[in-house]
């Protein structure tokens, strides 16, 4: 069981777990992408071309996937608050070092190394999040939850453009390293950990480990090939747009953080809190729906990701980015949630493991394959091509729609299961 924290009658457990894993993936996030903020700065500093420009993203995002499944296991068979804490320590000290690298391949090396520690956390946070909501509440609860990733992306992009205006790209890093390691030792203080018990794991899953059971459900490797494709192309836009802007529209980085980074985020950011409600009411009335959101999200989000190649203006760009990032947030507010309704309670931190595994090598392999071709048929076609990555993940969640019933309707069996056990 879960004890109660000493820290007055605010505190309720189901959504002040929210609240603060809320500020881990905002500063995940702000981490994450302050680099984008500066690359221009980092081109010019290391003397890099735009491949090995993406290259700096990439590697952050192979080892990021390469990673993530084993801490997704880590987070189902250990306490999924301790994996949460060190992996934010290990992400914040290599944030906080990666500046003092004086040649490229070392600075290379710790910018990869800051990804180890990352992905500690999506698969054990969402899944810590599942243990205290059910599939009533489970997608407001995670659409919440991801309102950081487009807080994080935004204030942090923005933030270390105007840290590097004042002083250097340097200190920016100093600082949220610094942040990020206190934060830490609060955490450490006043977060719960799992509340699954071991007979709740015997009903989900028998003698199975987590990855024995998943290989079962062709549901899960369709949504995992779904992410692949649709992270793909939020990333390489992620990345690259505040770039365009300098390098086609002759912004400042302060305003090219703001037009590029920062109208991403703030579209998701509104458009996630809708997807939660929105998912969850549909729930409410069929099982599967949720994967109907995802499908009409992205199928909106590769419209304007594709007018990005024939976009001339900064406004008409920021137009397109705009839309791209609400349609974008409309699916990422329901994928942590549609992949809990695929897997029992006790596999979900491996399946988003494996998902994000996945995910996130297409999401390294994009911002290089966007380097290179920026350097040959220029960054805006290259930007706008992006956009045949999210046809093939509408495809893939219009083929499995029934795959995506059948597993839904059997976890909601084992979930009954797991409440009879607990009452019994």
């Amino acid at each position: 069981m879960v004890k109660p924290l000493a820290v007055g009658h605010w505190w309720q457990p189901k959504w002040g777990v929210v609240g603060l894993l809320w500020l881990v993936s905002f500063i995940n996030y702000a981490d994450r992408n302050a680099i984008t903020a500066v690359m221009p700065m980092i081109r010019s500093d290391f003397q890099l071309d735009n491949a090995a420009l993406g290259l700096l993203s990439s590697s952050f995002l192979w080892v990021y996937a390469s990673a993530a499944m084993l801490v997704g296991v880590l987070g189902d068979r250990y306490s999924r608050k301790w994996v949460i804490i060190w992996g934010l320590v290990a992400w914040s000290f290599f944030t906080l070092v990666s500046p003092l690298a004086s040649i490229f391949p070392l600075f290379l090396i710790l910018r990869a190394l800051t990804g180890l520690g990352e992905a500690c956390y999506y698969p054990a946070g969402t899944a810590l999040i599942s243990d205290f909501h059910d599939d009533r509440t489970r997608g407001k609860a995670l659409s919440i939850h991801q309102t950081a990733v487009f807080a994080g992306g935004a204030l942090g992009t923005v933030g270390a453009a105007w840290i590097a205006g004042l002083w250097s790209w340097h200190d920016a890093f100093y600082l949220y390293g610094v942040l990020g390691i206190a934060y830490a030792l609060l955490l450490a203080r006043i977060l719960p950990g799992n509340t699954s018990k071991r007979r709740e794991r015997v009903v989900s899953l028998g003698r199975e480990t987590p990855y024995a059971l998943l290989k079962r459900i062709p549901a899960v490797w369709i949504l995992c090939l779904v992410y692949f494709f649709a992270n793909s192309v939020s990333n390489g836009l992620l990345i690259w747009a505040p770039t365009l802007f300098v390098d086609e529209l002759h912004m400042s980085l302060t305003g090219a953080s703001l037009f590029g980074a920062a109208t991403l985020n703030l579209a998701g950011f509104i458009a996630v809190l809708c997807s939660g409600v929105i998912a969850d009411w549909a729930v409410s009335r069929h099982r599967a729906a949720r994967f109907s959101v995802l499908t009409i999200g992205l199928a909106a989000a590769l419209v304007f990701t594709a007018a990005i190649a024939i976009a001339h203006s900064a406004t008409t760009v920021a137009i397109c980015l705009l839309c791209a990032g609400f349609f974008k947030g409309i699916f990422d507010g329901s994928i942590y949630s549609s992949m809990h309704d695929l897997v029992p309670p006790s596999s979900r931190a491996t399946a988003v493991g494996l998902m994000t595994t996945l995910g996130f090598a297409g999401a390294g392999l994009c911002p290089l394959l966007i380097g290179i071709g920026a350097d040959h048929i220029g960054l805006p076609l290259s930007l706008g091509l992006t956009a045949l990555l999210d046809c093939a993940a509408v495809a893939l969640l219009l083929l499995g729609r029934p795959w995506f019933r059948r597993a839904v309707d059997v976890t909601l069996q084992v979930e009954q299961q797991g409440k009879s056990v607990r009452h019994s």
